[in-house]
């Protein structure tokens, strides 16, 4: 068992919560049974060490079976002072696993043919990010682009929030936003910008437009997207707010967005 918090192995695993050593070393960290258990059943190849208490991999036989199953690494046992040491989190929930960072490329997402897909440009709030990627692989969407000013894809906070869709759809990071809605453009992707200022997405809804391969763009929390940005897209469509709610959290409106595209594709086939 390690046991000893202040050993390099345990201090190596505990940096990964920052952004320096991830873009240093192309690991991250995955924390709770959750996580853990996605990344064994859709990307075991990625893990690289597994670590759980006793008392953990007791609770969790399904994670030990999957982990025997796996040839390249074996689980470790700790003790909870060293798993409190590794995790990011104030109550570590008994794993935590070290993973290679697994980004897609624009090239790949494309030449896949999307039908749905989210574009997030400056999204910084890390629940925000994890939760919606969480909605786009709950609406079936066949990708996430991240643009280069959006919060990091593997920033501990994120990954908990997908609960393990990080491991179920395509996520490409660091693109411009010209560049991604060029490609969408002649990936024969219809653009549209969530914004204020835009027609009521009951309008879209009637209008039939939704039916298209679409790329939804969403933009940044406060400010949302520029008048720079905006011309980009080839619509503005608005969530209406038909209560008193002085705004919705991009999270969930990006939700509703995906939502109504994927009722949509749907109900044409």
């Amino acid at each position: 068992m390690l046991d000893n918090p202040r050993s390099p192995r345990v201090r190596a695993v505990a940096k990964l919560a920052k952004r320096p050593a991830r873009l240093e070393t192309g690991l991250f960290l995955l924390e709770g049974p959750q996580a853990v258990s996605e990344a064994l059943a859709f990307r075991p190849g990625l893990i690289v060490e597994l670590y759980a208490t006793p008392t953990a991999l007791e609770r969790y036989p399904e994670i030990a079976a999957q982990a025997a199953e796996q040839p390249d690494f074996d689980v470790e046992f700790v003790s909870e002072e060293v798993l409190g040491v590794m995790s990011d989190t104030v109550t570590p929930q008994g794993f935590i696993a070290v993973a290679h960072q697994f980004p897609t490329s624009m090239k790949d997402i494309f030449n896949a043919e999307p039908k749905l897909i989210a574009i997030l440009e400056e999204v910084r709030d890390p629940g925000n990010l994890g939760t919606i990627i969480r909605a786009a692989d709950s609406a079936g969407a066949d990708a996430v682009i991240l643009t280069g000013r959006s919060v990091d894809l593997y920033n501990p906070k994120v990954v908990r929030s997908t609960t393990g869709s990080l491991f179920h759809l395509p996520i490409a990071v660091g693109a411009e936003l010209p560049n991604v809605i060029e490609r969408a453009h002649k990936a024969g992707l219809r653009v549209l910008a969530a914004d204020v200022k835009g027609t009521s997405l009951l309008d879209a809804r009637i209008s039939g437009e939704l039916v298209q391969p679409t790329a939804w763009l969403f933009g940044n929390e406060a400010h949302g997207l520029t008048d720079e940005q905006l011309p980009l897209a080839d619509a503005a469509i608005t969530v209406p707010i038909y209560g008193h709610a002085e705004s919705m959290n991009l999270a969930t409106a990006a939700s509703v967005c995906l939502y109504e595209s994927a009722f949509a594709q749907r109900s044409a086939v």
